[in-house]
Protein backbone atom coordinates (compact mmCIF):
# COMPACT_ATOMS: atom_id res chain seq x y z
CA UNK A 1 0.00 0.00 0.00
CA UNK A 2 0.69 4.02 -0.32
CA UNK A 3 1.23 4.90 3.55
CA UNK A 4 0.60 8.77 4.14
CA UNK A 5 2.29 9.82 7.05
CA UNK A 6 1.08 12.25 9.14
CA UNK A 7 3.16 16.09 9.55
CA UNK A 8 2.21 16.31 13.50
CA UNK A 9 0.39 14.13 15.99
CA UNK A 10 -2.91 14.41 16.72
CA UNK A 11 -6.26 13.01 15.33
CA UNK A 12 -6.43 12.40 12.25
CA UNK A 13 -8.88 14.98 12.09
CA UNK A 14 -6.56 17.40 12.82
CA UNK A 15 -3.96 16.49 11.13
CA UNK A 16 -3.29 19.25 8.06
CA UNK A 17 -1.12 17.08 5.47
CA UNK A 18 0.42 14.12 5.26
CA UNK A 19 3.59 12.64 3.74
CA UNK A 20 3.44 9.89 0.81
CA UNK A 21 5.58 6.94 1.99
CA UNK A 22 5.37 2.65 1.30
CA UNK A 23 4.37 0.25 3.76
CA UNK A 24 3.12 -3.17 3.78
CA UNK A 25 4.39 -5.99 6.04
CA UNK A 26 5.53 -8.57 3.68
CA UNK A 27 7.13 -5.51 1.71
CA UNK A 28 8.71 -4.06 4.79
CA UNK A 29 10.36 -7.36 5.04
CA UNK A 30 11.38 -7.90 1.53
CA UNK A 31 13.04 -3.78 1.16
CA UNK A 32 14.93 -4.75 4.77
CA UNK A 33 15.84 -7.84 3.95
CA UNK A 34 16.84 -7.03 0.93
CA UNK A 35 19.05 -3.89 2.65
CA UNK A 36 20.69 -6.18 4.77
CA UNK A 37 22.23 -8.47 1.37
CA UNK A 38 20.02 -10.90 0.78
CA UNK A 39 17.92 -11.75 -2.63
CA UNK A 40 14.37 -10.80 -1.87
CA UNK A 41 11.19 -11.29 -4.56
CA UNK A 42 7.90 -9.41 -3.70
CA UNK A 43 4.97 -10.94 -4.95
CA UNK A 44 1.79 -9.07 -5.29
CA UNK A 45 -0.81 -7.02 -7.44
CA UNK A 46 -1.01 -3.03 -7.74
CA UNK A 47 -3.65 -1.06 -9.49
CA UNK A 48 -2.18 0.25 -12.73
CA UNK A 49 -2.13 3.61 -11.65
CA UNK A 50 0.30 6.55 -10.19
CA UNK A 51 0.43 5.01 -6.85
CA UNK A 52 1.36 1.76 -8.20
CA UNK A 53 4.20 2.86 -9.99
CA UNK A 54 5.25 4.73 -7.04
CA UNK A 55 5.02 1.52 -4.74
CA UNK A 56 7.34 -0.89 -7.26
CA UNK A 57 9.89 1.61 -7.86
CA UNK A 58 10.19 2.51 -4.47
CA UNK A 59 10.65 -0.80 -3.16
CA UNK A 60 12.55 -2.17 -6.34
CA UNK A 61 15.05 0.77 -4.73
CA UNK A 62 15.46 -1.36 -2.45
CA UNK A 63 17.27 -4.45 -4.22
CA UNK A 64 13.94 -6.04 -4.05
CA UNK A 65 13.08 -8.18 -7.06
CA UNK A 66 9.61 -6.81 -8.48
CA UNK A 67 9.14 -8.95 -11.27
CA UNK A 68 6.26 -10.96 -9.67
CA UNK A 69 4.31 -7.90 -9.14
CA UNK A 70 1.27 -7.99 -11.33
CA UNK A 71 -0.63 -4.87 -12.36
CA UNK A 72 -4.18 -4.69 -12.19
CA UNK A 73 -6.35 -2.63 -14.59
CA UNK A 74 -9.44 -2.78 -12.72
CA UNK A 75 -8.54 -2.10 -9.40
CA UNK A 76 -6.53 0.56 -7.92
CA UNK A 77 -3.45 0.36 -5.44
CA UNK A 78 -4.31 0.41 -1.87
CA UNK A 79 -3.85 3.19 0.47
CA UNK A 80 -3.74 4.24 4.11
CA UNK A 81 -3.63 7.12 6.73
CA UNK A 82 -2.40 6.52 10.16
CA UNK A 83 -1.74 9.38 12.96
CA UNK A 84 1.53 9.39 14.83
CA UNK A 85 0.28 7.25 17.84
CA UNK A 86 1.00 4.15 19.03
CA UNK A 87 -1.25 1.48 17.84
CA UNK A 88 -1.31 0.20 21.68
CA UNK A 89 -2.87 3.34 22.65
CA UNK A 90 -6.94 4.45 22.19
CA UNK A 91 -5.65 7.21 20.39
CA UNK A 92 -4.07 5.20 17.67
CA UNK A 93 -6.16 5.66 14.39
CA UNK A 94 -5.65 3.87 10.74
CA UNK A 95 -8.01 4.57 8.09
CA UNK A 96 -7.22 1.79 5.30
CA UNK A 97 -8.86 2.32 1.85
CA UNK A 98 -8.28 -0.87 -0.01
CA UNK A 99 -11.89 -2.55 0.13
CA UNK A 100 -11.72 -3.47 -3.69
CA UNK A 101 -8.03 -2.78 -4.16
CA UNK A 102 -5.39 -4.67 -6.95
CA UNK A 103 -4.02 -6.61 -3.71
CA UNK A 104 -7.35 -7.42 -2.22
CA UNK A 105 -7.81 -9.92 -5.76
CA UNK A 106 -4.73 -12.37 -4.75
CA UNK A 107 -6.03 -15.48 -5.17
CA UNK A 108 -4.85 -19.18 -5.46
CA UNK A 109 -5.67 -18.21 -9.34
CA UNK A 110 -4.22 -15.30 -9.93
CA UNK A 111 -0.94 -15.77 -8.17
CA UNK A 112 0.93 -18.99 -9.53
CA UNK A 113 2.32 -20.98 -7.17
CA UNK A 114 5.91 -20.84 -9.73
CA UNK A 115 6.24 -17.02 -8.15
CA UNK A 116 7.20 -18.14 -4.90
CA UNK A 117 8.17 -22.13 -5.21
CA UNK A 118 11.49 -21.79 -5.52
CA UNK A 119 12.56 -19.94 -2.39
CA UNK A 120 14.57 -20.85 0.64
CA UNK A 121 11.77 -19.06 2.98
CA UNK A 122 8.54 -18.05 1.79
CA UNK A 123 7.56 -14.84 4.45
CA UNK A 124 3.60 -14.73 4.54
CA UNK A 125 1.22 -12.47 6.74
CA UNK A 126 -2.10 -12.39 9.01
CA UNK A 127 -2.80 -8.75 7.18
CA UNK A 128 -3.15 -10.65 3.84
CA UNK A 129 -5.67 -13.54 5.32
CA UNK A 130 -7.81 -10.80 6.21
CA UNK A 131 -8.30 -8.79 2.93
CA UNK A 132 -10.66 -10.98 1.28
CA UNK A 133 -11.75 -14.78 0.80
CA UNK A 134 -9.25 -14.88 -2.41
CA UNK A 135 -6.52 -14.11 -0.09
CA UNK A 136 -7.46 -16.36 2.95
CA UNK A 137 -7.54 -18.58 -0.12
CA UNK A 138 -4.22 -17.65 -1.25
CA UNK A 139 -2.58 -17.81 2.17
CA UNK A 140 -4.20 -21.32 3.15
CA UNK A 141 -2.83 -22.85 -0.17
CA UNK A 142 0.92 -21.41 0.59
CA UNK A 143 0.74 -23.11 4.64
CA UNK A 144 -0.77 -25.96 3.16
CA UNK A 145 1.96 -29.42 3.50
CA UNK A 146 3.40 -29.38 -0.13
CA UNK A 147 6.28 -31.95 -1.23
CA UNK A 148 9.56 -29.44 -1.31
CA UNK A 149 7.64 -26.29 -0.20
CA UNK A 150 10.03 -23.61 1.02
CA UNK A 151 10.53 -22.71 4.58
CA UNK A 152 7.24 -21.38 5.42
CA UNK A 153 7.44 -17.86 8.01
CA UNK A 154 4.56 -16.72 9.04
CA UNK A 155 3.73 -12.93 10.93
CA UNK A 156 0.48 -13.17 12.43
CA UNK A 157 -0.12 -9.84 12.50
CA UNK A 158 -3.62 -9.24 14.02
CA UNK A 159 -5.27 -6.32 13.18
CA UNK A 160 -8.58 -5.97 14.74
CA UNK A 161 -10.04 -3.38 12.25
CA UNK A 162 -9.50 -6.02 9.48
CA UNK A 163 -11.56 -8.49 10.90
CA UNK A 164 -14.71 -7.31 11.98
CA UNK A 165 -17.07 -9.50 11.58
CA UNK A 166 -14.99 -11.95 10.90
CA UNK A 167 -13.24 -14.61 12.89
CA UNK A 168 -9.88 -14.55 13.65
CA UNK A 169 -8.88 -18.15 15.10
CA UNK A 170 -8.59 -18.39 11.51
CA UNK A 171 -4.94 -17.24 12.07
CA UNK A 172 -4.15 -19.73 14.39
CA UNK A 173 -5.24 -22.26 11.96
CA UNK A 174 -3.03 -20.86 9.19
CA UNK A 175 -0.24 -20.55 11.71
CA UNK A 176 -0.40 -24.28 12.27
CA UNK A 177 0.65 -24.91 8.70
CA UNK A 178 3.82 -22.63 8.74
CA UNK A 179 7.64 -23.65 9.67
CA UNK A 180 8.18 -20.44 11.72
CA UNK A 181 5.56 -18.32 13.24
CA UNK A 182 5.64 -14.93 14.77
CA UNK A 183 3.30 -13.19 16.68
CA UNK A 184 3.14 -10.73 20.24
CA UNK A 185 1.66 -12.17 23.01
CA UNK A 186 -1.02 -9.22 23.16
CA UNK A 187 -2.02 -9.68 19.61
CA UNK A 188 -2.02 -13.66 20.52
CA UNK A 189 -4.71 -12.60 23.77
CA UNK A 190 -6.39 -10.13 21.06
CA UNK A 191 -7.08 -13.04 19.03
CA UNK A 192 -6.75 -16.06 20.08
CA UNK A 193 -7.90 -15.24 23.97
CA UNK A 194 -3.98 -16.65 24.93
CA UNK A 195 -2.35 -15.18 27.93
CA UNK A 196 1.64 -15.47 28.02
CA UNK A 197 3.82 -17.27 25.98
CA UNK A 198 3.78 -20.93 27.37
CA UNK A 199 0.52 -20.59 26.44
CA UNK A 200 0.58 -19.61 22.96
CA UNK A 201 2.90 -22.34 22.27
CA UNK A 202 0.58 -24.95 23.66
CA UNK A 203 -2.04 -23.79 20.95
CA UNK A 204 0.86 -23.92 18.32
CA UNK A 205 2.91 -26.93 18.58
CA UNK A 206 3.15 -27.22 15.29
CA UNK A 207 5.78 -24.61 14.12
CA UNK A 208 9.31 -25.76 14.44
CA UNK A 209 10.29 -22.41 15.72
CA UNK A 210 7.53 -20.09 17.73
CA UNK A 211 8.62 -16.32 18.17
CA UNK A 212 6.77 -14.74 21.08
CA UNK A 213 7.13 -10.79 21.25
CA UNK A 214 6.45 -8.95 24.40
CA UNK A 215 7.27 -5.67 23.17
CA UNK A 216 9.76 -3.16 25.15
CA UNK A 217 10.44 -6.49 27.45
CA UNK A 218 11.83 -8.51 24.58
CA UNK A 219 10.95 -11.63 22.84
CA UNK A 220 11.10 -15.72 23.76
CA UNK A 221 11.41 -18.44 20.84
CA UNK A 222 10.28 -21.78 20.69
CA UNK A 223 12.85 -24.16 18.84
CA UNK A 224 12.30 -27.78 18.24
CA UNK A 225 14.38 -30.17 16.96
CA UNK A 226 13.37 -34.03 16.85
CA UNK A 227 11.52 -34.81 20.25
CA UNK A 228 13.52 -31.85 22.24
CA UNK A 229 12.29 -28.31 22.33
CA UNK A 230 14.48 -25.26 23.45
CA UNK A 231 13.46 -22.24 24.78
CA UNK A 232 15.71 -19.10 24.74
CA UNK A 233 14.85 -15.55 26.03
CA UNK A 234 16.09 -12.41 24.95
CA UNK A 235 15.76 -8.81 26.74
CA UNK A 236 15.11 -6.00 23.97
CA UNK A 237 17.80 -3.37 24.19
CA UNK A 238 16.41 0.34 25.57
CA UNK A 239 15.40 2.74 22.52
CA UNK A 240 14.88 5.92 21.91
CA UNK A 241 11.55 5.51 20.27
CA UNK A 242 10.90 8.51 17.63
CA UNK A 243 7.65 6.16 16.05
CA UNK A 244 6.46 2.74 16.93
CA UNK A 245 5.38 2.10 13.47
CA UNK A 246 7.28 -1.39 11.40
CA UNK A 247 9.14 -2.73 14.28
CA UNK A 248 7.26 -6.30 13.95
CA UNK A 249 7.85 -6.00 10.18
CA UNK A 250 11.77 -5.26 10.87
CA UNK A 251 12.04 -7.97 13.84
CA UNK A 252 10.93 -10.30 11.16
CA UNK A 253 13.44 -9.45 9.01
CA UNK A 254 15.92 -9.10 11.64
CA UNK A 255 15.11 -12.79 12.67
CA UNK A 256 14.76 -14.24 9.01
CA UNK A 257 18.30 -12.57 8.03
CA UNK A 258 19.76 -14.32 11.19
CA UNK A 259 17.95 -17.91 10.12
CA UNK A 260 19.28 -17.57 6.95
CA UNK A 261 22.67 -17.23 8.30
CA UNK A 262 22.05 -20.28 10.46
CA UNK A 263 22.86 -18.24 13.40
CA UNK A 264 22.26 -19.67 16.81
CA UNK A 265 18.57 -18.74 17.97
CA UNK A 266 19.66 -16.53 20.97
CA UNK A 267 21.41 -14.63 18.26
CA UNK A 268 18.17 -14.72 15.84
CA UNK A 269 16.35 -12.82 18.56
CA UNK A 270 19.44 -10.36 18.70
CA UNK A 271 19.37 -9.60 15.50
CA UNK A 272 15.37 -9.41 15.99
CA UNK A 273 15.94 -6.76 17.92
CA UNK A 274 18.20 -4.47 16.38
CA UNK A 275 16.14 -4.24 12.74
CA UNK A 276 13.41 -3.36 15.34
CA UNK A 277 15.43 -0.70 17.13
CA UNK A 278 16.57 0.91 13.35
CA UNK A 279 12.81 1.10 12.26
CA UNK A 280 12.10 2.33 15.67
CA UNK A 281 14.32 5.18 15.38
CA UNK A 282 13.15 6.51 11.88
CA UNK A 283 9.91 8.33 11.60
CA UNK A 284 8.52 5.83 8.52
CA UNK A 285 8.22 2.02 8.71
CA UNK A 286 11.32 1.22 6.95
CA UNK A 287 14.64 2.38 8.11
CA UNK A 288 18.39 1.42 6.85
CA UNK A 289 19.21 -1.72 8.76
CA UNK A 290 22.51 -1.59 10.54
CA UNK A 291 25.98 -2.93 8.46
CA UNK A 292 26.16 -6.51 8.96
CA UNK A 293 29.52 -6.62 10.73
CA UNK A 294 27.95 -3.66 12.63
CA UNK A 295 24.74 -5.56 14.04
CA UNK A 296 26.85 -9.28 14.27
CA UNK A 297 29.23 -6.92 16.98
CA UNK A 298 26.52 -5.99 18.93
CA UNK A 299 24.71 -9.13 18.83
CA UNK A 300 27.69 -10.79 19.96
CA UNK A 301 28.07 -8.66 23.24
CA UNK A 302 27.84 -10.46 26.98
CA UNK A 303 24.29 -10.33 28.49
CA UNK A 304 25.64 -7.40 31.13
CA UNK A 305 26.46 -5.52 28.07
CA UNK A 306 23.93 -6.27 26.00
CA UNK A 307 21.32 -5.17 28.85
CA UNK A 308 23.19 -2.02 29.10
CA UNK A 309 22.56 -1.42 25.53
CA UNK A 310 21.03 1.93 25.02
CA UNK A 311 19.99 2.45 21.08
CA UNK A 312 19.55 6.30 20.26
CA UNK A 313 18.55 7.58 16.82
CA UNK A 314 20.83 7.32 14.10
CA UNK A 315 22.89 4.38 15.52
CA UNK A 316 22.52 2.50 12.15
CA UNK A 317 25.42 4.81 11.05
CA UNK A 318 28.63 2.69 11.87
CA UNK A 319 31.76 4.67 12.75
CA UNK A 320 30.12 7.43 15.29
CA UNK A 321 30.84 7.19 19.04
CA UNK A 322 27.53 8.64 20.16
CA UNK A 323 25.62 5.52 17.72
CA UNK A 324 25.40 3.78 21.00
CA UNK A 325 25.30 4.15 24.74
CA UNK A 326 26.41 1.71 27.25
CA UNK A 327 26.13 3.14 30.29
Amino acid sequence: MVTFLPSRPGRLADVPSFTRAIGGAESNVACALAAAGHRVRWVSRVGADGFGDHLVEAVAAYGVDTSAVRRDPGRPTGVYFRTATDRATDAHEVLYYRAGSAASAMSPRTVPYEDVGDARVLHLSGITAALSPGCLDLVRALTAPRPGRPLVSFDVNHRAGLWRGADPSVLLDLARGADLVLTGDDEAEAAWGLRGADAIRAALPEPAVLVVKHGARGATAYARTGARETVTSVPAPRVDVVAPVGAGDAFAAGFLSATLRDLPLARRLRHGHLMAAAALTVPGDLAAPPATGHADRLAALGDDAWGRLHLVPGWTRTGEDQEVRTP
